[in-house]
């Protein structure tokens, strides 16, 4: 059988960057990625959040009313989640997706969401935003199968045949346009990439705070459906694989400022009408200080190491017929493709943890 190559003929160009695709290789599990159309030039995915100590996930209903308008400019898909951070409080998120940034500006204007986020003030309910806007050759997706989108594969034309790229080490890289000529280097950044004790003390809880993006900031959100699973591999999943990845998950969510992770939250996708956790579905959505850095955990730390081998022994248990779901996609992010603004919320979260020497009072 043919294998496709990731990256779609139109986005090809004469690659300066090395290649990590081993010699003759054949992946040993089928993988998908999503097509856009060649008219994509980029992608906008919002993430708007509320923070709460205690409150329920109904939290979100402000923002929804927006999210759920009839526009034409409304968002082309949209999930939502819950997390608890590092501090115990709660992080309700809703991640919508847009084909542009024209669309997304009609729909924050005409919404009504623009005004309304104007008016914010700090209460007792913390608000976010956090926005990316990549070009298309700064995205790249992997799927176990090509029928049920995920994310951003929302706004794909169509899907991949088996694609050569996946399960070795690089093979992120390899699927990313730009990497075919850009190396993607980040920030060198001080200390261990989280707020220190002395920083501490800055009230952020009273404050409208902006960010400033980060060079080539990497973001993954990573995703498991095990929903439609048999109830044999249900079980297997739930008693081995699951509890390595949330230990994974809460190194980078609480240690991983040290592997230069600068957030992560391992998220529940919720019912979108009931706002319950009433699915089957998981996502880890990090920050990484570049693909270097996630590269690095990816391929060397043990926690991720769990992960990888627990996956391939999973597969092998099944003899390869499963039914489980996963995804990725990967941004890699200039500093004006991103937008991050944190109000009455906890100077740990998000992006806040780099620092006030990235902070806009």
């Amino acid at each position: 059988m043919s294998l496709e190559a990731a990256i779609p003929p139109h986005l090809r160009t004469t690659r300066s960057q090395p290649l990590n695709t081993p010699p003759s290789y054949t992946p040993p599990v089928p993988a998908y990625t999503a097509r856009f159309p060649q008219s994509t030039k980029h992608l906008v995915i919002a993430i708007y959040g509320a923070q709460t100590k205690s409150l329920p996930a109904s939290s979100l209903h402000p923002l929804l009313k927006f999210i759920r308008s009839t526009l034409t400019s409304a968002p082309e898909h949209w999930d939502t989640a819950s997390s608890t951070d590092s501090l115990g409080y709660q992080t309700h998120v809703v991640i919508a997706y847009w084909h542009s940034s024209t669309a997304h500006a009609a729909w924050s204007a005409a919404s009504g969401f623009e005004a309304w986020w104007a008016d914010l003030q700090p209460g007792p309910v913390g608000w976010f935003k956090e926005v990316f806007t990549p070009p298309i050759d700064r995205v790249e997706t992997v799927f176990s199968d090509r029928v049920v989108p995920e994310g951003v594969a929302h706004m794909r034309e169509d899907m991949s045949g088996e694609m050569r790229e996946h399960v070795y080490w690089g093979s992120m890289r390899d699927r990313m346009p730009v990497a075919q000529t850009d190396a993607l280097e980040g920030e060198v950044r001080k200390g261990d990439g989280h707020m220190g004790e002395a920083d501490g003390d800055v009230d952020t809880a009273e404050r409208r705070v902006r960010v400033r993006g980060q060079r080539n900031l990497c973001v993954i959100r990573s995703g498991q459906d095990w929903s439609d699973t048999r109830p044999e591999e249900r079980k297997l999943y739930l008693e081995t694989m699951h509890p390595v990845l949330e230990k994974g998950m809460w190194f980078l969510r609480d240690e991983g400022g040290e592997i230069g992770c600068l957030e992560n939250r391992l998220m529940t996708v919720l019912d979108p009408e009931k706002l319950t956790t009433g699915t089957d579905k998981t996502f880890g959505l990090g920050y990484f200080d570049s693909m270097e850095s996630l590269e690095k955990w990816s391929r060397e730390h043990p926690t991720h190491m769990e992960i990888f081998g627990g996956f391939l022994k999973y597969v092998k248990q099944l003899d390869n017929d499963y039914t489980l779901r996963l995804f990725n996609e990967v941004l890699v992010l200039q500093q004006e493709q991103q937008d991050f603004e944190y109000i009455g919320c906890h100077p740990k979260t998000g992006m806040l943890s780099v620092g006030p020497e990235s902070w806009i009072l």
